[in-house]
């Protein structure tokens, strides 16, 4: 772990934000050396500290929370009360980096919004996530995961074909706006740095699902609007030809990425598809090809398949469970996991910044806060 400075050391970061997107973007600013301070209603906090993915409880928050709120402070402030607003505009007047995913006009009523809050500290950089941006017919709509990846497209691209549409197993829109808020943040900082002029940094729930289906969406704006068309069998990518998919072996799954057919056929030693010399019948007669795959590789182990392909530079890989991939030297040499710990004897493993620079791994042992842990060091820090 690197005992060096990180890139955004010093800079201080107010975030208004529960549940995901907003905190997701705290959590990346924070493991790149900012002070991330959580704005928290009092006695209740942010609201995904009972949004639970598991009965797992940890000292009373969720497991989801403290994935996403390690190394962060919390500050209590009721948003009605005048008194605790003056002091948040003190606050706001010091730090460097706003994020709030209120519904649009929440944060107007409130009177932080950005146009309110560059008074009091013009270099701001404010960056805001909304579920479908603030203008049309969604933009009161909640900002959910699965609602915005439903009207998205997103889940017409997952499962087989003739089944119903699938979700993505994460929460996709949540963690992408969050990432993508960051870019725009760090650009704005950036330009503030060299000018002293702050911006007004937006995406949205839909806007990055949209941009996360860039290569298929500018596929289907160019082709005459053809719908994407899933594999009936094995499917794994609405646009791509066959062998592309996962396939049962004897005693797992082995996945396989784009390869020319007949090369494939030949290793396998599977005749009835060597004859598919055509690339468009790679697409035309996916089904039946990826079928007659299947039948053929479930015989023997996913090993057996990997002695014969790897060594010919086949694209495939083992398909791995959690506990196998943890396992394995090539999880553990990323060195990817972190315990991280509480003054209360709360002591946790997750997982650390994926990000390396100058060959630095990123971590912090410190753990999510109890609901307003640092109020009282705050006020007598910033003079509020």
């Amino acid at each position: 772990m690197s005992t060096n400075s990180k890139p955004l050391d010093g800079f201080v970061v107010l975030e208004f934000s529960q549940f995901l997107s907003g905190p997701v973007a705290g959590l990346r600013l924070s493991d790149l050396g900012a002070r991330v301070i959580k704005i928290e209603r009092p006695g209740v906090g942010d609201l995904c500290r009972n949004l639970y993915i598991s009965d797992t409880d940890l000292e009373g928050d969720s497991t989801l929370f403290h994935a996403i709120n390690r190394n962060k402070e919390s500050f209590e402030a009721n948003l009605k009360d005048p008194k605790d607003l003056e002091k948040l505009k003190k606050l706001i007047s010091k730090a460097d980096i706003i994020t709030q995913n209120f519904r649009p006009g929440v944060i107007e009523r409130i009177g932080l919004d950005y146009k309110n809050v560059k008074k009091i500290n013009p270099k701001i950089v404010y960056g805001t996530i909304s579920g479908y941006g603030d203008k049309g017919p969604w933009k009161d709509l909640p900002g959910q995961d699965l609602l915005a990846q439903s009207r998205s497209g997103l889940v017409w691209l997952n499962g087989n074909g003739g089944e119903a549409p699938t979700p993505m197993g994460l929460a996709a829109a949540d963690m992408l706006a969050g990432h993508y808020l960051v870019e725009g943040i760090l650009s704005a900082l950036v330009k503030s740095l060299k000018t002293d002029i702050g911006s007004y940094v937006e995406t949205s729930l839909m806007e990055a699902l949209l941009d996360f289906q860039f290569e298929v969406l500018t596929t289907y704006l160019n082709d005459g609007n053809r719908k994407p068309v899933r594999s009936s069998f094995n499917n794994a990518h609405a646009y791509l030809s066959a062998p592309y998919g996962i396939y049962k072996t004897s005693d797992g799954y082995l996945a396989i990425a784009m390869t020319p057919i007949p090369q494939l056929g030949e290793l396998l030693k599977l005749d009835s598809i060597t004859t598919f010399t055509d690339q468009k019948e790679w697409f035309t007669k996916r089904d039946e090809i990826k079928k007659m795959i299947g039948n053929w590789l479930i015989k023997q182990s996913t090993q057996y398949w990997l002695d014969i392909l790897q060594p010919a530079d086949i694209w495939c890989a083992e398909v791995l469970e959690w506990d196998k991939m943890m396992q394995n030297d090539g999880f553990k040499v990323l060195d990817m996991l972190q315990r991280i710990k509480r003054f209360d004897g709360l002591d946790i493993e997750t997982l650390r910044c994926p990000i390396r620079i100058n060959n630095e791994v990123y971590k912090s042992d410190r753990a999510a806060p109890v609901i307003g842990q640092h109020t009282k060091q705050i006020i007598e820090e910033f003079s509020l």
